[in-house]
């Protein structure tokens, strides 16, 4: 893991993101300190509380299991952090997350308790009753009104950011200098559409390849016939192109081979038996000159990333200058807390330290922005989405990961 991704690793998917983020739930009041009292910071006079920020990072300790000393200090000696730089980080997410919230009620930015009641319901789903619901809650130390605080938070926070979006069209010379990176990245790409069969209907597969093959049947005609794979089945098992997509190992290896308007045999996945067809091979020219020289959908995805770079970059000036207006107060960090260790004896170089405080601020303005603003709201996200794990209320990313990539035909 490296440095300054620290906020990225406690905001995994669904309940668990919002469980973490649910730690600073609480922190809505200048009287909000805490059982010891003290307060980590205040943000126009909302406090902070110390015990939500060792709690957050204690529970961060538990998910990456260095809950040790010895484990823990040498992950921070590995990772160029100190207890110190974690906490200056945390609570600088914390002050953003505070900036979030007032900064979307100033700008007149409100969630429906439907649109909360549609996350929340989703969650639900995962779980086989109303027991393991509330057993889950309870295990990540939260109410169901807390989780419902978090989600309307998150999805607030999602909305804030997308308020800084625009409609003027990026400039031609932009669009043309991101072509040329898409044509040179995705030289050899291919396109494809597919049928899926289910597994144990191999007859049926080898009868339709058996038509395909004789020209008895058209393959788009076949694909919204016979595929189970509804997202692609209507628009004739297109697939898109293989490099700008997320496709399983025996789809692409399937493909491989394949030039134009060639077929494979049957191919078999976790997800069932694919009948593939390459539709398109794409080749770079050697310069772009023209946004027609790419696939079409590729200069939509351009468009789209320029787009919303310039909504992250307007995001950022607004969330700086917003911060920069309010008054923010940093206390030093007291003595014995639980995550303090003396890295004396886990420095690894003479300039971790040094390191420390960059990856610290790094994380403060990078990754604890996007975990507020961004991250956080995959909570949200992945609540719809529902987690995969109904008896995992504190799955990881990777598995989040992993159910992205393991599409058998995934277009985008």
């Amino acid at each position: 893991m490296n440095k300054s991704h620290i906020m990225k690793a406690v905001c995994s998917v669904g309940l668990s993101a919002a469980c973490v983020w649910g730690l600073a739930a609480c922190t809505s009041g200048s009287e909000a300190s805490g059982e010891s009292g003290a307060v980590a910071a205040t943000v126009d006079g909302v406090a902070i509380p110390e015990d939500e920020v060792t709690s957050y990072i204690e529970n961060l300790r538990g998910q990456m299991g260095v809950t040790d000393a010895d484990s823990w200090g040498n992950w921070l000696a590995q990772n160029s952090y100190t207890p110190e730089s974690v906490r200056e980080e945390i609570v600088n997410s914390f002050v953003q997350r505070e900036l979030i919230r007032t900064g979307a009620d100033e700008r007149g930015i409100t969630v429906d308790a439907a649109e909360v009641d549609g996350y929340v319901n989703q969650m639900k789903q995962n779980y086989d009753s109303d027991e393991k619901w509330q057993a889950a809650l309870e295990q990540a130390g939260m109410t169901e009104d807390e989780y419902r605080s978090e989600i309307e938070l998150q999805v607030k926070a999602k909305k804030l950011q997308e308020s800084f979006a625009s409609d003027e069209e990026p400039a031609e010379s932009d669009l043309l200098q991101y072509a040329q990176m898409y044509a040179t990245t995705y030289d050899g790409a291919k396109r494809s559409s597919h049928i899926l069969f289910d597994s144990a209907d191999e007859a049926t597969a080898q009868e339709v390849l058996d038509k395909l093959n004789a020209g008895e049947l058209d393959f788009a005609a076949a694909a919204k016939e016979y595929s189970k794979d509804t997202g692609t089945a209507e628009n004739g098992g297109d697939v898109g192109w293989d490099k700008t997509s997320s496709l399983v190992t025996e789809y692409t290896d399937g493909l491989a081979p394949l030039e134009k308007d060639q077929m494979s045999g049957l191919v078999t996945s976790s997800y069932g038996i694919h009948i593939i067809k390459c539709t398109d091979v794409f080749t770079a020219p050697e310069e772009v000159t023209s946004l027609d020289q790419i696939p079409s959908e590729w200069t939509e995805s351009i468009k789209s990333a320029l787009k919303s770079q310039k909504q992250s970059e307007a995001y950022q000036q607004w969330l700086e200058e917003y911060k920069e207006g309010a008054d923010v107060v940093i206390n030093p960090m007291p003595e014995g807390l639980s995550y303090a260790v003396d890295m004396s004896k886990y420095q690894t170089a003479a300039d971790g330290t040094d390191d420390a405080a960059a990856g610290a601020t790094d994380g403060a303005t990078d990754d604890a922005v996007d975990a507020a603003a961004n991250g956080a709201t995959d909570g949200a996200d992945a609540a719809a989405e529902g987690s995969g794990a109904a008896d995992q209320p504190a799955e990881n990313a990777d598995a989040a990961d992993t159910a992205r990539t393991e599409q058998p035909a995934e277009a985008a």
